[in-house]
């Protein structure tokens, strides 16, 4: 479960220029939810993510995961929660070290343990049950250093990594937008696994307005820092991208009436 309790969170751009990207949010995800957060560049929905990984503090407001109010919590703490891919392929690997290796950082980071490099036979067959399913052949690539795959191989290697360890939160940041379109919907089969692997409670980012429709039980909408569109059930599954915009341009003129 997440909870986000008035959340606000203030940029400055000059002395006396200040802008809300987390205008007083209030949300709340039951475990094993998976939310699509859509919103023009600047509507505050990297912040929320950042937010919820501590990588951005609040001025103001609380989160919490499960039982425990993280609010103060920095992102290492967060880590042994909350599992994160980034929307640039590059960065969710390092590209250095070999397949194997990057999954064992990631396990031993995710414990909350230093990095411990013993890759015995045991391990590396585990590595290998878990990439198997994805069906891209990482399986067989464990030796390989990361730099040496595709984009769409190291953004699923990322999604892997992320969910080995069964974090409660997974804050999927615009993961597929780097990609082709092909290579994109690739990602985004092997996102439908990870996520229904462990059961996240999950918030996806992403410009892709087919993809904010097809996945996911919710859809959030944010513009200046707030929620304007909240929708589930049938609301979200009737949605076609024109209604979708029309449903953002209702919204928007009753903001700006109120």
């Amino acid at each position: 479960m997440i909870r986000l309790e008035r959340a606000r969170k203030l940029f400055h751009r000059g002395s006396a220029d200040e802008r809300a990207a987390l205008d007083g949010i209030t949300l709340e995800l039951p475990d094993g939810a998976f939310a699509v957060v859509i919103g023009s560049n600047g509507a505050g929905k990297s912040t929320l993510l950042n937010a919820i990984a501590g990588g951005v503090q609040l001025d103001s407001g609380a989160i919490r995961i499960g039982a425990d109010e993280v609010t103060g919590w920095p992102v290492h703490r967060r880590a042994r929660l909350v599992a994160r891919v980034l929307q640039d392929p590059m960065l969710g690997t390092l590209p250095a070290l070999t397949v194997e290796e990057n999954m064992a950082l990631a396990e031993m980071r995710a414990a909350g343990r230093g990095w411990r490099p013993a890759l015995g036979a045991g391990r590396r067959k585990r590595y290998a049950d878990l990439l198997a399913p994805y069906g891209l052949g990482l399986e067989s690539r464990l030796a390989s250093r990361a730099g040496l795959l595709s984009g769409g191989q190291r953004q699923v290697l990322a999604l892997a990594m992320a969910v080995m360890r069964t974090p409660r939160v997974l804050l999927l940041d615009e993961h597929a937008a780097a990609l082709d379109p092909k290579t994109a919907e690739l990602v985004m089969g092997a996102t439908l696994q990870a996520v229904g692997a462990g059961r996240p409670t999950t918030l996806m980012v992403t410009h892709n307005m087919q993809h904010a429709i097809r996945y996911g039980e919710r859809l959030l909408m944010m513009d200046a820092g707030r929620i304007r569109l909240d929708l589930a059930g049938d609301e979200k599954r009737d949605l076609t991208v024109e209604r979708l915009v029309e449903r953002f341009h209702l919204a928007d003129d009753k903001v700006l009436l109120s």
